[in-house]
């Protein structure tokens, strides 16, 4: 199976932003994507956070996090009720930026 993330550092960055707006993106991996900041501005050409670069090079408009949350809350629901369990976080994130964001 191959990397999903080979050859696209900027997917790990878009995916870690949907984790963020859902409220599923794990402390450790946050400061880990902080302290990575100097390198991913200079890779990007771009300024500020890594959450602030993602906002850039997509484009997203004033609350982008807000509706993607949106878009989890209701799903969960519809989830849970479907299958009687909560959803994968990560297989959400998966499946809506591959949806939304084909790469």
């Amino acid at each position: 199976m191959s990397d999903r993330y080979a050859g696209k550092p900027f997917l790990r960055l878009l995916e870690s932003y949907i984790l963020d707006a859902i409220g599923h993106l794990d402390p450790a991996a946050d400061a880990s994507l902080r302290a990575m900041e100097p390198q991913y501005r200079e890779m990007f050409g771009a300024t500020g956070s890594w959450r602030e670069i993602v906002v850039g090079r997509m484009q997203f408009p004033d609350g982008m996090q807000g509706a993607v949350r949106e878009v989890w809350q209701s799903g969960r629901v519809r989830f849970q009720q479907a299958h009687g369990r909560e959803p994968d976080p990560m297989e959400f994130t998966r499946v809506f930026v591959d949806t939304k964001f084909p790469h």
